[in-house]
């Protein structure tokens, strides 16, 4: 079983060029396995500084909590 942490926040880029921000969140159930939820927010940017940027006024993001994976 995999201890690694999953980064709370996915920055994408979608088809059409946009820049996407997931949310996700990890619990872990009572065996110890990680339950990952993922939430695709509805804004989309046109860079992924903005991105980042939204994700820090809205969710108190911090460095080091961001992944383009």
């Amino acid at each position: 079983m995999s201890r690694d942490s999953i980064l709370p926040f996915l920055i994408n880029k979608d088809n059409e060029g946009h820049f996407r921000l997931t949310v996700r969140d990890t619990r872990f159930n009572s065996q110890g396995y990680p339950i990952v939820t993922s939430n695709l927010q509805d804004e989309q940017f046109k860079t992924a500084t903005a991105a980042r940027t939204f994700a820090r006024e809205n969710f108190k993001a911090e460095a080091g909590q961001f992944t383009t994976k």
